[in-house]
């Protein structure tokens, strides 16, 4: 059974070791090694985190048999609280497929109501792509980020409303 909960600045060491897990495998198809190292250290480095939870980031944690497969970030949009942006959310590598991702945007979901709306942004060539759309994100547009060092995140920005 799915245990989730929202967690702070304790949990750091536990996001930043399943990133490190999560993170090398989901993206080496996609971007560069050097953009990979680059935007750990940019993400997921202890004060990155610890940053992103101070200023208001909901970090979240599922559990399976008490061990953590998986977390993700959201926050209120700052220009209209009614949307929420989902920052990350990552499952381990031999957990996915298992119904956790969706677990975790329902609670999301949940904790945020009275807001109906979850934005986010994935690279156009993630195979996470898929999931978002089963699930009913509908992609709004795509933006180019220049995240520095040269490097670009290639996105789409995909909307679930209910």
């Amino acid at each position: 059974m799915m245990v989730v909960k929202k967690v702070g600045a304790e949990s750091v060491p536990v996001i930043k070791n399943l990133s490190n897990i999560i993170w090398p495998p989901t993206y080496s198809e996609i971007i560069t090694t050097q953009q990979v190292d680059y935007m750990m250290e940019l993400m997921y480095s202890t004060a990155a985190l610890t940053k992103q939870i101070e200023n208001g980031d909901q970090f979240i944690i599922a559990y399976l048999d008490e061990k953590p497969v998986a977390f993700a970030a959201y926050s209120a949009m700052q220009h209209n609280r009614s949307i929420h942006r989902l920052h990350k959310i990552y499952i381990l590598p031999n957990e996915q497929g298992k119904g956790i991702g969706k677990g975790l945007i329902s609670y999301i979901k949940n904790d945020i109501t009275p807001a109906n709306t979850l934005q986010l942004n994935v690279n156009r060539k993630n195979k996470a792509l898929q999931f978002y759309q089963k699930l009913g994100f509908k992609i709004i547009s795509e933006e180019d980020i220049g995240i520095g060092n040269g490097f670009y995140m290639n996105d789409y920005i995909m909307e679930l409303s209910w």
